[in-house]
């Protein structure tokens, strides 16, 4: 049974409001009583290819915060996977519950059907809070699935490749900022140390970077600083911190009026999403503080390559290789938005925008 059910409103707008506002093709609510499924299924735009992207499942405060999650993941996933020139277009999916508590088989295989209804519009995969075992169960219901196990012909966990990419644009932009891409005893803070975070910390650690982590998990915490020598501080301290580097690996939003003018590094290279709040507004801010930011949906596209490479024939070399090319894709935006005299994020999404609308004179949709 699917029921379309009443979404608090954000700033007045309409639900409709919402969706137009950055011209989303389709937005799906997905209900299931015997299951307890809510989910959110939203489709930005296939003129590219189909829409690719994970499946978050988080507790939300409210029906509207995850409408606006699901609103703001998916148009990245468009501008990821344009900019990084793949035949994909942006789409997200988020489960509302604990996936600690609420997540069954039964509600995976549930949330599947969803996903198949929508004929290959939407490809789904692992994103926060879920695990290449929950794309298992959902493979169960439908085709459209990627991000799954090796041992069923897929390239796993895609964490590690997702971590590399943010590691290689983070190297871009020390080159930039330092004069060198060596991170060799640069201090650096990684919010979240999850799945990615995780390995992200792995490869600075190798680097002996000098490293600070946080994270909302206390045995995360204690296992990551153990692991790799790194300095546990607290959830809003992170923010304070006399770093080189700030690196935000967990939830988007965290560049926002009440941290930014907290922030004393002079780069934010970090594998979150959305990390601006306020992209029109938090974009400027950085540059006039002299703050280098590395777009969040370039240097994150590891996970997304890792992916769609399972769509012609897993390669894990190849999709190593083409993600190592973030590197140059970064240092590539830096002097666009310099000659430009624009702000970092924004040279980002001019860039991806037209290669969509380029291909848009072809087809429109998928």
């Amino acid at each position: 049974m699917v029921e379309l059910k009443e979404v608090e409103l954000k700033k007045d707008k309409s639900v409709f409001g919402q969706i137009s506002e950055h011209n989303h093709e389709k937005v799906v609510f997905c209900h299931d009583k015997e299951t307890g499924l809510k989910a959110i299924i939203g489709i930005h735009n296939t003129v590219l290819g189909p829409a690719l992207g994970g499946t978050r499942m988080w507790s939300y405060a409210s029906e509207a915060e995850a409408l606006d999650d699901v609103l703001r993941l998916s148009r990245g996933m468009t501008y990821k996977a344009a900019i990084s020139g793949l035949n994909l277009g942006g789409g997200k999916a988020v489960i509302i519950g604990d996936a600690k508590k609420d997540k069954s088989e039964a509600l995976l295989r549930r949330f599947g059907r969803f996903v198949k209804n929508l004929n290959g519009a939407y490809i789904t995969a692992e994103d926060v809070g879920m695990t290449t075992k929950d794309m298992e169960y959902i493979r169960m219901e439908t085709e459209h699935v990627s991000g799954l196990p090796e041992s069923m012909g897929g390239g796993g966990d895609p964490s590690p490749v997702t971590a590399y990419g943010t590691y290689m644009g983070m190297k871009a932009a020390a080159k930039k900022a330092f004069g060198s891409d060596s991170l060799n005893g640069k201090k650096i803070s990684v919010q979240g140390v999850g799945h990615v975070g995780g390995y992200l910390v792995e490869l600075l650690a190798k680097e002996n970077a000098q490293i600070f982590i946080t994270d909302i998990y206390e045995d995360r915490l204690r296992e990551v600083s153990a692991k790799y020598n790194a300095k546990v501080v607290g959830m809003d301290e992170i923010y304070d911190l006399d770093v080189d580097i700030y690196s935000p690996c967990a939830l988007g939003g965290t560049i926002n009026d009440n941290t930014l003018g907290r922030l004393k590094s002079k780069v934010i290279a970090g594998c979150a999403n959305n990390q601006l709040r306020d992209e029109t507004v938090h974009g400027p801010a950085l540059t006039e503080k002299g703050i280098l930011h590395a777009p969040d949906f370039l240097i994150n596209a590891g996970g997304l390559i890792n992916v769609y490479s399972e769509l012609q024939g897993y390669n894990r070399e190849s999709a190593y290789a083409q993600t190592e090319r973030i590197y140059g894709f970064t240092l590539d935006i830096f002097d666009k938005a310099e000659q430009e005299g624009i702000y970092t994020q924004l040279a980002a999404t001019k860039m991806a925008e037209q290669r969509i609308n380029s291909i848009s004179k072809v087809r429109s949709t998928y």
